[in-house]
């Protein structure tokens, strides 16, 4: 079936809009564009799922340490443990690594997974397979399989029903290695790309309560469009008139406004990855199914673009020392995850909202002549915390260095079986792809972490 984007409607059509939509001011920018964007949205067919659960993704991007993070090895030789040291945490015997004291206290309420691992020691390569749960051994930039939060925004639908807010957010930076697009399942369940500027649209340049004379003269354009275009494509129009005025003035606009929420919780959440953690929880709270964001991209002059890609030496000529950058990036990250897992379990919402932290993959567990660590795919740092998932444990265990899972190994595809469960998504479901064939979203052999359920 042929399937129209937005502005393929008939020429004269559109450039009579355009002309007049320019007279009125902001909501032909803002509104009007809008309007037919969600009215090519609504051709990809969505399913209602049962019950009402969100994942925040929070991505390490470069390869965070699994030694550092939530394995430490404190008993492996010198040049193999953590280097920084460990922390007791709340569960008996379980230790974090030396830097994550808020996580430490907050154990009780997360599964950590020490089995977590994949094949693929490319940057390209490992983010494709992590964030799409296949392989893409080429390291291309090409996507060749929808990502999470596409899939989750195909069965649920582009928008909230009730509160209109998109199901897939991004707000992680564009830096980021864009494997998040949805390719067959359609470009309406593309992400909403706050980094990439989509909130901009959110803001009118035009005085709200002159709106009515807005909608008014369009609902005229909407006409001259049916008289215009005597096909059904226009059957729907009014209704996606009311969904953009909805997301422009409505909650979508609002839940970005961090001045709504208590000064003392903001101060707590603090800046950067704590405002967007915050963000993220508000984003949940008002019906959005899946939010991502990175963590650990930082482009001074002395670092890779990957703040976690510590491989030091040649490489890195003016990087300081793995412990130092890992002295300036984890405490921060520790602290507005702390902060989040506290504020979901406050307001009840931990059964709803599931936190995954998570990367390309883990690094060496031996450190290198340089100081550092290099690519590991072989062990990976994975936590998550609620989405009504059997918490306080640890999944899986490792080798005695760190090297490679010793017991219950999770791949990519069984974490991605976790989230269609999480979120209600069908294990068999099938989509049809550019050329109508058929395909499993799920890989095969996929299943669910038992260990959580």
């Amino acid at each position: 079936m042929h399937q129209s984007h937005p502005g393929s409607r008939q020429l004269n059509a559109r450039h009579v809009n355009r002309r007049t939509a320019m007279q009125i001011g902001g909501l032909g920018a803002a509104g009007f564009g809008l309007a037919d964007l969600l009215r090519a949205r609504a051709q990809a067919s969505s399913q209602s799922l049962p019950r009402e659960t969100s994942v925040v993704w929070v991505w390490l991007q470069g390869g965070a340490p699994h030694l550092e993070t939530f394995d430490p090895k404190m008993d492996a030789p010198s040049g193999y443990r953590s280097m920084i040291g460990a922390l007791s945490t709340r569960l008996p015997g379980v230790e974090f690594g030396g830097l994550f004291p808020g996580l430490a206290g907050c154990a009780k309420r997360m599964a950590v997974v020490r089995s977590f691992h994949h094949t693929n020691p490319d940057h390209l390569g490992a983010s494709h397979y992590v964030l799409t749960a296949n392989d893409n051994p080429g390291g291309s930039t090409q996507q060749t399989k929808p990502s999470f939060g596409a899939i989750a925004s195909r069965v649920r639908g582009t928008n909230h029903p009730r509160t209109r807010i998109p199901t897939f957010v991004r707000l992680k930076p564009t830096v980021s290695f864009d494997f998040d697009q949805p390719l067959w399942l359609g470009r309406a369940n593309a992400p909403f790309d706050v980094a990439g500027g989509t909130r901009k649209n959110l803001n009118l340049s035009i005085d709200p309560s002159h709106l009515a004379n807005r909608r008014g003269l369009l609902h005229q354009l909407d006409r001259l469009r049916r008289d215009l275009d005597q096909t059904d494509a226009m059957a729907g129009m009014d209704a996606f008139e009311q969904q953009a005025t909805d997301l422009i003035l409505g909650k979508t606009r609002d839940v970005f406004d961090l001045t709504q929420e208590a000064p003392a919780l903001r101060a707590r959440y603090g800046g950067g990855l704590g405002e967007q953690l915050l963000t993220a929880r508000r984003l949940c709270e008002a019906g959005c199914g899946f939010v991502t964001l990175t963590y650990g991209w930082a482009p001074q002059p002395a670092k890779t673009p990957f703040a976690w890609d510590m491989h030091l030496g040649p490489s890195q000529p003016a990087a300081p020392p793995m412990d130092q950058q890992l002295r300036a990036i984890c405490p921060p990250l520790d602290h507005a995850l702390a902060v989040f897992l506290d504020d979901v379990a406050e307001r009840g919402l931990d059964k709803n909202i599931l936190l995954v932290l998570t990367g390309d993959f883990g690094r060496t567990p031996k450190i290198n002549a340089f100081g550092g660590r290099d690519h590991w795919p072989g062990l990976s740092t994975l936590a998550l915390a609620g989405g009504g998932l059997q918490m306080g444990q640890v999944v899986g265990t490792s080798s005695a260095r760190g090297e490679f899972p010793t017991s219950s190994p999770v791949q990519p595809k069984d974490l991605m079986a976790t989230l269609f469960h999480v979120l209600g998504v069908p294990p068999k479901l099938q989509f049809p792809d550019y050329s109508g064939r058929p395909h499993y979203l799920l890989p095969e052999g996929a299943s669910p972490i038992s260990e959580l359920l």
